[in-house]
């Protein structure tokens, strides 16, 4: 219901304020809707409070207050606090209600691998000698527990015997654990050792397989997110290099990494060039060249040359060391699905002691009533959900797709409507000039291009960079230019040979008194191609216009047809540009809708009308602008190599590569993951069903039973294992 550790949906954020207004987005509001007359209640008796609006469906709290008597941030500091509060209430109802309505299993990685795996031999093998030699009747009911397979049960049963009595004295409820126990000591009891083994034999081989792919899981993200060397090359005042641990670089220290090396530190270039591996990061698969200056970050590698860094975020503060943290919090979480099948087994268990009983008092036969013990639901549906979404998870890991819990799994398959961010997601964020237009005789389409790179020249904003580019491609050469003046937001200036040179936008150049009617036809030529327009001047008259465009990203249109197979019926394009540009883009891409001129504060808006109208939304999206979005979205997405730190950790899965076609991939993997947590489901009730049906009717003897039961959780398992097969790249 409401987490408390690790959950993004406790922190509430300001989503909209004016003087004495502010509109509040609390996603926990949704899980406190029996709360919401309470809270609303104590917020009105604050003496600076006119009136309280909640609503537990947009999750929005609306508060209307005395300006002159409180600030915007201690309303919002008040209703937070009043959140965590209740919050904090229900999370303790919710727990004690969940001690009761669930019992205590036995953790899967209670024991390592090698030591399942010996188990699992020492089953197989006692079974092989029992069958190829010549059982002897025990001569007393002693020797019953005294046959190999007797003696190795009871060797190897321990955990069970111990977790299944635990739960009972604990939580006063039987576990799967006590019905298996129960099951080994009667078949023993009985003399019916091999059953008892082939029990704990299939019981472990099950678990084997649970494990082995929750620790594929781990190490594919440990792989993923690794966030670099143990030691480190510190340079000291002295010039000396000094090799420490990892743990004792601090901020604004000298790290030196050579060839072959893993950057472990987030920082900045002081000295050395490089080739730099980002792909871990950025997803680029070329590495990228690094000199003084440029920033680094921890996880990637040196390929060539050397570098000496200046740490700035160390430790815990890197972006990958965060997400790292994130991944940890979110492996509580559970899919509802999986949460479903825990209480789905807790509930079957007295069911099977309740069944044994009666079949004994309609058939006073202890095998048959014995068989109601040895089959039974919860193993199979249990572990083989655990493995599948586990499976999910490490397959997604494994193709550089961070998903940090798989909750987040079951809610992309649910999805039908996908907002995706223009820049950097739709498009690739990286402007690039797509014409030149001379408007004089006295410049032609070098000419223009040249004086405006001389301009831009010293400016690092993305046109100055397009500018740049497009001379350098061409071979072209920037002229001799003088200081440039920074009019910010409309453009600059500088001087050329004596000339002023001025480049930038419509306002700017009618700030400068520049005639601009002999380009009235161009610019509504370029705007209708979706262009961006930047006017050169010289000496008060117009040279020319450079059309820019920010590309769309190669495969984006086959993503979106994709998506729209896989069940999205809403694709809504999201951005701050102007409408010309956003309905353009929508339009190439085949989109349902676009909003356009939207603010960063208004994109969570957008998601949240769309949940207001029932739709499950998938929000794409790579910057700082897109975090609110990212966190209120059933899923949010941060996709690409100019995705930043904050986006990242807003998000709930995160995609390292810049190929938009996984996107679909990754929620055709969770389709899939749920087709086949249903196909388990299906299996494991259906035989299991069946077996007991036919042993009630002593159609089925106990060590059958025993065979039946634990080999239909070892083949539903084993179909979960096939997500570990799936290939995202072919899928793609």
């Amino acid at each position: 219901m409401f987490g408390l550790k690790g959950d993004k949906h406790r922190t509430c954020q300001v989503l909209h304020e004016l003087p004495g207004r502010v509109r509040i987005h609390c996603p926990g509001l949704r899980h406190l809707a029996d709360r919401t007359q309470e809270i609303g209640s104590q917020l009105r008796a604050l003496p600076v409070v006119h009136s309280v609006s909640l609503s537990a469906h947009s999750e929005n709290v609306l508060v209307l207050y005395d300006p002159a008597k409180a600030s915007t941030q201690a309303v919002f500091d008040a209703v937070q606090s009043r959140m965590k509060d209740h919050a904090l209430a229900a999370f303790k109802v919710e727990r004690a209600q969940a001690i009761q309505s669930t019992v205590q299993e036995r953790r899967l990685q209670q024991e390592s691998i090698p030591e399942i795996l010996a188990r699992v031999l020492a089953s197989a093998a006692t079974l092989t000698f029992s069958a190829l030699s010549t059982p002897k009747a025990p001569s007393s009911f002693l020797g019953r527990f005294l046959t190999a397979p007797a003696l190795a049960s009871l060797s190897l049963a321990w955990p069970i015997l111990s977790s299944g009595w635990l739960s009972l004295v604990r939580s006063g409820r039987p576990n799967a654990d006590t019905l298996s126990s129960t099951a080994i000591l009667s078949s023993l009891l009985t003399g019916r050792d091999r059953a008892a083994l082939t029990i704990i034999g299939l019981a472990d081989l099950a678990e084997l397989l649970t494990a082995y792919t929750m620790d594929r899981t781990r190490r594919a993200i440990r792989d993923m997110l690794s966030t670099g060397e143990d030691w480190v090359w510190r340079l000291e005042a002295d010039g000396r290099e000094v090799r420490i641990p990892i743990e004792k670089v601090r901020v604004r220290d000298a790290v030196v990494v050579k060839t072959g090396e893993k950057i472990s530190v987030d920082g900045v270039v002081r000295g050395g060039e490089a080739a730099v591996d980002q792909a871990s990061i950025t997803g680029e698969f070329m590495p990228m060249r690094k000199q003084p200056g440029d920033k680094v970050f921890a996880g990637t590698v040196v390929k060539t040359g050397h570098l000496t860094i200046r740490a700035e975020k160390i430790g815990d503060e890197t972006a990958v060391a965060r997400i790292v943290h994130l991944v940890e919090e979110a492996g509580g979480r559970k899919a509802r699905i999986q949460a479903f099948a825990d209480r789905f087994s807790a509930r079957f268990i007295p069911v099977n002691f309740g069944l044994s009983g009666l079949v004994y008092a309609a058939t006073h036969h202890a095998e048959r009533a014995l068989n109601m013990l040895v089959i039974d639901y919860s193993c199979g549906v249990r572990l083989s959900t655990a493995t599948a979404l586990s499976a999910a998870i490490a397959t997604a890991a494994r193709n550089g797709v961070l998903i940090k819990g798989s909750d987040y799994l079951e809610a992309l398959a649910e999805a039908d409507t996908v907002v995706l961010d223009k820049t950097g997601t739709v498009t690739e964020g990286r402007p690039q000039v797509t014409s030149v237009s001379p408007t004089s005789a006295e410049a032609g389409e070098r000419q223009v291009l040249e004086l405006a790179a001389a301009a831009e020249e010293t400016s690092t904003h993305p046109v100055a960079i397009a500018f740049m580019e497009k001379a350098r491609r061409s071979g072209w050469s920037i002229p001799a230019h003088g200081p440039t003046q920074v009019f910010i937001g409309r453009g600059v200036q500088t001087t050329v040979k004596g000339s002023v040179v001025s480049v930038g936008s419509l306002p700017f150049m009618r700030e400068r008194g520049i005639d601009l009617a002999a380009a009235e036809s161009t610019t509504q030529h370029l705007v209708q191609r979706g262009e961006q327009i930047v006017y050169v001047a010289r000496n008060r008259k117009l040279l020319g216009l450079v059309g820019i465009q920010d590309t769309l990203r190669e495969d984006m249109k086959k993503s979106l047809n994709r998506l729209r197979a896989l069940g999205m019926d809403d694709i809504v394009l999201l951005t701050g540009d102007v409408r010309q540009h956003a309905e353009l883009v929508a339009t190439r891409m085949a989109m349902d809708r676009y909003h356009a001129e939207v603010l960063p504060e208004e994109k969570s808006d957008v998601v949240l009308r769309l949940q207001q109208r029932g739709a499950r939304v998938i929000m794409v999206g790579d910057g700082i602008n897109d975090a609110p979005a990212l966190a209120c979205a059933d899923v949010g997405i941060a996709m690409g190599s100019t995705r930043t730190d904050i986006a990242m950790e807003a998000a709930d899965i995160t995609i390292a590569s810049d190929d938009p076609l996984m996107i679909p991939s990754v929620i055709r993997l969770s389709q899939k993951t749920m087709g086949i947590v249903k196909q388990n489901f299906a299996t494991a009730i259906g035989v299991n069903t069946t077996a007991l049906v036919l042993a009630a009717l002593g159609k089925l003897p106990v060590v059958w039973g025993a065979a039946i039961h634990n080999a239909t959780t070892v083949l539903v398992v084993m179909n979960s294992l096939r997500l570990l097969l799936h290939d995202m790249e072919r899928n793609r």
